[in-house]
């Protein structure tokens, strides 16, 4: 994408930088009210089937997904025009969705502004190597990084440790106001629990929020790993990265049937909202059905999304993700080049 043309896009989508009030607190009350209610349909279901109460946990675990959207846009300012109301909200919706405001906020801002950035992993994303980095890393960091990368991991072990351990403890080097904001949340979640126990008993509550808590969790890293993991996805070293080019390119278009689109915040349009973070959630469809240029990127669907599991390393050379299997044919291949003669 040209340069001037990149300018071009960022201004047609800069009208729909600004959130509607009224619109955020109706996504507010039709999110978070159904997710409460189907809480307590849950908690009620025990005495029935607890069969029952996982098919409710299932459509719960939606609403926290749509419940963390809004947490969400709110790390980005873009849900109120008030910084002080994107704060409170945020901050309540992280004590639901179990995430701290402003040190997610913070390394979730550094994933944006290095996303497809070669020369600055590390922050707020998910873990990549490169076909060289990983041929040349030692026996311990392969079997980390593989680890790492299996499904079974990533999206069972992964929503556990990132929410109930790495989300409880402040990031080396955060301000006070971080660090404040992260001990409130912690606080509030402590204090709602322990509230919960005391009213329903610790085992009926970890009946019902477990599997809520994970199935949303497993789910919100799919997404978020899907996003940024398809085959012709988009990574430059730092000195040919451009802003832009990672957004359209480097975020996928998940084409979602309605109902999940709804579910999960229109967050498929994510090739938009890493153009334009500033745009509120549900303007994300809007912008992207008003943009030409935003509807040739990278389109993935429910089917085809499932291919990107294989992927593992970026291959500097192909401009595109493989596989580990792909990994070793080319390393095959390799070792079987011949060796040209130096000259006499």
């Amino acid at each position: 994408m040209a340069t001037h043309n990149a300018k071009e896009l960022r201004k047609q989508v800069a009208p729909y930088e600004s959130s509607n009030t009224k619109d955020s607190i109706i996504q507010i009350i039709n999110t978070v009210v159904p997710f409460l209610v189907l809480w307590f349909l849950a908690y009620q279901s025990l005495e029935i089937s607890y069969l029952l109460t996982l098919g409710i946990a299932v459509f719960a675990a939606g609403f926290m997904i749509r419940i963390f959207i809004i947490f969400h846009d709110c790390t980005h300012h873009s849900f109120f025009k008030n910084r002080t109301a994107n704060k409170v909200v945020g901050t309540l919706t992280g004590v639901l969705t179990l995430f701290p405001y402003s040190q997610w906020g913070h390394e979730h801002a550094v994933h944006h502004a290095t996303s497809s950035n070669l020369d600055k992993r590390g922050t707020g994303d998910i873990w990549v190597l490169t076909v060289d980095e990983y041929m040349a890393a030692p026996m311990w960091q392969k079997i980390a990084y593989r680890l790492y990368r299996n499904p079974l991991v990533m999206f069972v072990v992964g929503p556990i440790y990132i929410v109930l351990i790495t989300n409880r403890f402040n990031r080396k080097g955060a301000r006070m106001k971080e660090r404040l904001n992260t001990y409130l949340t912690n606080v509030l979640i402590f204090g709602i629990s322990g509230l919960m126990i005391w009213a329903i008993g610790w085992k009926a509550f970890i009946m019902v929020e477990g599997p809520i808590f994970f199935i949303a969790g497993m789910f919100g890293i799919w997404l978020f790993y899907v996003q940024h993991t398809f085959e012709d996805s988009y990574f430059e070293a730092d000195k040919d990265w451009e802003y832009v080019r990672a957004a359209v390119e480097g975020s996928s278009y998940y084409q979602l049937p309605k109902v999940l689109q709804w579910i999960t915040g229109n967050i498929g349009y994510h090739h938009v909202h890493h153009l334009s973070p500033r745009v509120p959630n549900y303007k994300l469809e809007e912008v992207h059905n008003n943009t030409k240029p935003l509807q040739n990127v990278p389109t993935i669907t429910l089917s085809t999304s499932l291919t990107s599991l294989k992927f593992r390393l970026w291959d500097e050379r192909k401009k595109q993700f493989i596989s580990f299997k792909e990994m070793k044919a080319y390393k095959q291949n390799s070792k079987l080049a011949p060796q040209s003669k130096p000259e006499l």
